[in-house]
């Protein structure tokens, strides 16, 4: 018979840094052992924002999915900025190339709702703008 499925949570924690707390608590799942999955499996991902989907069943077990790295978190880190733009459309607080968007887009590939590198580009791109970020050697998309 198939476990009973009691809950579903998205969530996000540091790689390699999860711990027991009222997140997990919420579940009903077996904290230490979450926690430990969690962070051996976040190991190479030192230093970065996990996404995490937490299936919890009746019995306290869990299954977890990993998602990438959200892409304004990525934008930061490649613009070497601690958070966008006050008022946006109209402020420019870093400028970035095309070629990192592209790099952006790659790993979030898997992630985002897009056939193409370039409609995947053109979502990030997106991101970017909404934050102040400029990108240099793209076409500028209405």
């Amino acid at each position: 018979m198939a476990k009973k499925i009691t809950r579903i949570a998205k969530l996000e924690f540091m790689a390699m840094q999860a711990k027991p707390g009222a997140e997990l608590a919420s579940l009903g799942i077996n904290m230490p052992e979450f926690t430990k999955q969690f962070n051996d499996a976040t190991k190479e991902r030192a230093g970065d924002i996990v996404p995490v989907v937490i299936t919890a069943y009746d019995d306290k077990s869990f299954d977890f999915v990993l998602k990438t790295t959200p892409a304004a978190a990525m934008l930061k880190k490649a613009a070497k900025i601690e958070k966008g733009a006050h008022n946006t459309g109209k402020e420019v607080v870093a400028t970035i190339s095309a070629d990192e968007i592209r790099k952006i887009a790659e790993y979030k590939m898997v992630d985002l709702n897009a056939n193409t590198i370039e409609a995947a580009m053109k979502i990030i791109a997106g991101t970017a703008k909404n934050m102040g970020i400029k990108i240099e050697g793209m076409e500028e998309t209405k």
